[in-house]
């Protein structure tokens, strides 16, 4: 059972005494077919043609019900299997798609920071303390995200012909984004994308870059991504299975 009217941001049904919430992206189809894909986090997202009809989403997501919620359930289960961050020695975080080995090192000489070193991430502390290393790291990896960001949007300015000057880029830790876009033109990046692999990166903003040009999911907005990203759903594929990975290290 719906509980609002159609097309709304935010919406939701009902599987048994479960209730799934959904997008809704009115236009972003190629084709005439109806899109319902559940990500990695659990959020599901439903693309629509613009001629659909309200009726045509509802019949479409009913019969999809239990394929969601059992997709959801998955995910949820493989999250949950991947063992919370302690923030000591030993264990692994990402950064540009590889695994370094986490060294945290007790030193009253050196100053606290992290350091990428021979293969490992070396966290360098005063007293061993979690929290700490855990602050000191998400600072490391802010950092190295502005640089890394802002090197790839310059390089990646040369194929976005409709752009005139590098827009501004903002961070800010989301849940279910990598990225979005103000209507001023403003990128707006999840820090925690820098863990991801460079393609990766390149993708999610120039996905933002092609909003830029076409606001909604539109087929001018796919054209634009094909053309300037070839393959670019491969991409997006790889990226999507390893969001609980990377955000398990956040």
């Amino acid at each position: 059972m719906m509980e609002k009217a159609l097309p709304s941001e935010a919406l939701y049904f009902y599987y048994g005494n479960e209730k799934i919430s959904f997008t809704l992206n009115a236009g972003s189809s190629l084709t005439d077919k109806i899109r319902i894909t559940v990500k990695p986090c659990g959020s599901v997202a439903v693309s629509a043609p613009l001629q659909a009809g309200n009726d045509a989403v509802l019949s479409a997501i009913k019969k999809r019900a239990r394929w969601i919620y059992r997709q959801q359930q998955s995910f949820l289960a493989q999250n949950s299997a991947i063992a919370p961050r302690l923030y000591i020695s030993g264990e692994s975080h990402f950064y540009l798609g590889k695994r370094y080995l986490l060294k945290v090192v007790e030193t009253a000489d050196e100053r606290q920071g992290v350091k990428l070193l021979r293969g490992r991430l070396q966290v360098s502390v005063r007293q061993k303390d979690s929290e700490k290393v855990q602050a000191l790291l998400n600072e490391w990896y802010k950092t190295r995200a502005k640089e890394v960001f802002a090197m790839r949007l310059e390089t990646l300015l040369v194929q976005t012909f409709w752009i005139n000057q590098a827009p501004p880029i903002r961070l800010q830790t989301m849940q279910t984004q990598w990225g979005n876009c103000s209507p001023q033109g403003r990128l707006t990046l999840n820090p925690n994308l820098i863990k991801a692999p460079r393609e990766c990166i390149d993708y999610v903003i120039l996905h933002e870059l092609c909003h830029l040009a076409e606001h909604n999911h539109s087929p001018r907005f796919y054209r634009l991504m094909a053309q300037v990203l070839p393959g670019w759903q491969s991409v997006k594929h790889r990226l999507d299975n390893m969001a609980a990975q990377i955000l398990a290290s956040h």
